[in-house]
């Protein structure tokens, strides 16, 4: 019978063929870049399919990391070679684009991975805002951390919006939705972690021997 890992490693190697035969189809199977060698132009072809397929390449390889996800070599090896490959095609673009649009890759490149980031730094609390509604308590849930979040995002979405800017707009609009969410939350269930912080301040005071004690009284109050 085969096992679990060596079915996991045999598709795998299947997924590694597959994903370079993709990585590599813009020079063989539709010759994009043999085109723009040619011609040394890049002329009306567009670098954001690269764009994002290397930066989904780069954080798969950091996902991979034997400190982020051990046993996953087959995830770092193929998108290893595409962060390489796609690496080539936009030092291509930006080789054979005039200035106007050498900047332009530039500034899509930096705003795309500077997407990710800030993207990843508003849905943090994400966790938390799980345990919020899961503990009804927003105890683990600063609520200045939460107000500001949203105070940042709209200020800096708005900034976005007056000479429009898509990688400001996109991650801050974002973070003024899930800022939103958290406030929503935090006035949900604010009076519940005011209760159950009081009942937990109570059990405390109490000390350890309240609930012995409580069934001493009940049993006396019952006996005849």
């Amino acid at each position: 019978m085969v096992s679990a890992e060596f079915a996991r490693t045999a598709v795998g190697i299947i997924g590694n063929i597959t994903a370079l035969i993709l990585f590599l189809s813009p020079v063989y199977f539709r010759p994009t870049f043999v085109k723009i060698v040619k011609k040394g132009e890049v002329e009306q072809f567009s670098p954001i399919p690269y764009l994002a397929t290397f930066v989904n390449c780069g954080i798969w390889v950091l996902y991979g990391l034997p400190l982020v996800h051990p046993h996953s070599l087959l995830v770092i090896t193929i998108n290893g070679s595409g962060f390489v490959i796609e690496t080539i095609y936009l030092l291509l673009f930006l080789i054979y684009s005039d200035r106007k649009q050498r900047v332009k890759v530039r500034s899509s490149i930096v705003g795309s991975i500077a997407i990710v980031g800030n993207i990843m730094m508003y849905a943090s609390p994400l966790s938390v805002m799980k345990l919020v509604i899961t503990t009804k308590s927003v105890e683990y849930m600063p609520f200045f951390l939460s107000l500001f979040s949203l105070l940042n995002g709209i200020s800096w979405t708005i900034y976005a919006l007056i000479r429009f800017d898509p990688y400001i707009v996109i991650p801050n609009g974002l973070g003024s939705l899930l800022g939103i969410t958290q406030l929503i939350l935090y006035a949900t269930f604010y009076k519940s972690t005011k209760r159950q912080l009081a009942e937990r301040k109570a059990s405390v005071e109490m000390g350890p021997n309240a609930g012995s004690i409580k069934k001493i009284n009940v049993a006396h109050n019952e006996h005849p």
